[in-house]
């Protein structure tokens, strides 16, 4: 049976005939299944009001009592919520008090997120970027609504030029700069501009190879060790660019060695190839002093690449290009000739949100919240037979595992609802088996009211995990 139903005024379709299952009582049952299905599934959103059951018996063609008790039943399961004079409506089910019972090994949505390379977006700072925003276009030029300069808006590119070079120590100018919509777009088009295959780090996003691949080119992985990346490995290959994340790695936390760091500067010279510096997690440290761009070395051979994904929030899509003045035409043929991707409302509030000092006082601020985070993390996983790296810098933690318990833990995540990395999706799938099993863990998504709950989930996931 598929029928139709009218919800003020709203139609809702309800497929019972495939929602009859083997051991069904009858119809109540498959209604019962309709309904809890397309509310599990996201047809049916929280809040979503549904018809009274006078109102679905008739438009299904079903007893009143039927209906009446389909709702009742998943009203106590906690499916669905309703109130006397109120009605019948979908009830949140994120929320742990209309959270149904779920068997065994069934992954649930997530209600802790302890993901990596997310900030915590509830301390954006929604007044400052908003005051921004009104400074930014009340001063504009009405030539800045239109596409303009296919490397971005010039007070961007100044404003970066003169953060990156105090903050950061690279060496650079407005007219090198090109802005972009995050990191993943800059790997993308300087892949086009180059071509491939493109060298990466044996663990590394892969979101970046997908983004070479995407591009039509190959990835091909090099080493990682306590020191970084090996990057003598890049003797042997024939690549015209290598990847690197020489602040921080990412994911397993040290910085590029400095006789690493020499070494790849003189590969590139010596063969004409490109550094691609990602400068991941570079403005937050911790127990360290910072660590300068790679690409301060030598600008004519070193891309390098920022965003603003981990300091506000990754849904600005604001990325940043320094790049070698031999790349910039190329870079910019890849992306088309015009500045298509960024808006440029958003270009020039990030601009006077960095010119007025804005941008460096919410770093300031986010580090200290982070670092206090990661002191938290690191003293609940104490009790634990797990390994701790990653601590000097950046918004994750490295939690090394026995051999072998990545795939359980994992498991026991997802039934639980706790949002986590595996080390594992992180390894070149030409790189060979995993030789460490881990959880990458963001420390730094949580909102502060939820951050002590995530962490104990973790710790319960590990405990019951044997660990």
């Amino acid at each position: 049976m598929t029928s139709w139903a009218n919800s003020a005024t709203r139609d809702l379709h309800l497929d019972l005939r495939d929602a009859l299952v083997p051991g069904a009582r009858g119809t109540k049952d498959a209604l019962i299944s309709a309904l809890r299905d397309a509310a599990r599934s996201g047809r049916l959103t929280a809040g979503t009001m549904l018809p009274s059951s006078r109102t679905l018996a008739t438009d299904l063609g079903l007893a009143r009592n039927t209906v009446a008790e389909a709702y009742a039943e998943l009203v106590a399961e906690g499916w669905l919520a309703s109130r006397q004079g109120a009605g019948t409506w979908v009830a949140d089910v994120t929320t742990p008090a209309h959270t149904p019972p779920r068997p065994h090994g069934v992954r649930v949505a997530p209600t802790h997120n302890l993901m990596p390379g997310s900030p915590d977006v509830a301390e954006f700072p929604r007044s400052q970027w908003l005051a921004s925003t009104r400074r930014a276009l009340g001063g504009a030029p009405t030539e800045a609504l239109r596409m303009g300069d296919p490397r971005g808006r010039p007070e961007l590119r100044s404003a970066l030029a003169e953060y990156l070079a105090r903050a950061r120590g690279v060496r650079t100018s407005p007219e090198s700069i090109v802005i972009c919509a995050g990191v993943r777009h800059a790997v993308e088009l300087l892949t086009r501009a180059l071509g491939g295959p493109i060298a990466v780090e044996s663990y590394g996003l892969f979101v970046f190879r997908d983004a070479i691949a995407a591009a039509g080119a190959s990835t091909v992985p090099i080493g990682v060790d306590d020191r970084g990346a090996v990057v003598d490995e890049l003797d042997g290959l024939d690549v015209p660019a290598v990847l690197l994340t020489p602040a921080h790695h990412n994911p397993l936390g040290m910085p590029l060695h400095s006789s690493r760091r020499t070494a790849v500067i003189e590969w590139a010279q010596r063969t004409g190839g490109f550094v691609l510096d990602d400068d991941y997690d570079g403005e937050f440290r911790y127990d360290r002093q910072p660590v300068g761009a790679l690409q301060s070395l030598r600008p004519d051979r070193v891309a390098y690449l920022g965003s603003t994904s981990k300091s506000l929030s990754q849904t600005l899509r604001l990325g940043w290009m320094a790049l070698p003045d031999n790349l910039i035409d190329a870079v910019l043929a890849a992306a088309g000739g015009q500045q298509f991707y960024v808006d440029a409302i958003n270009q020039l509030t990030l601009a006077d949100f960095i010119a007025g000092g804005h941008y460096d006082r919410h770093i300031r601020r986010m580090r200290m919240r982070y670092r206090r985070r990661r002191d938290v993390l690191v003293s609940a996983l104490s009790p634990f037979d797990v390994g701790i790296g990653g601590l000097a810098a950046g918004v994750n933690l490295l939690v090394t595992l026995p051999d072998g318990a990545e795939p359980e833990v994992m498991r026991r995540a997802g039934e639980s609802g706790l949002a986590v990395s595996g080390l594992s999706i992180m390894r070149h799938p030409m790189a060979g088996p995993a030789d460490v099993d881990g959880l990458i863990v963001g420390f730094a998504a949580p909102p502060e009211h939820a951050f002590s709950a995530a962490v104990a989930a973790l710790c319960d996931v590990l405990r019951a995990s044997g660990l």
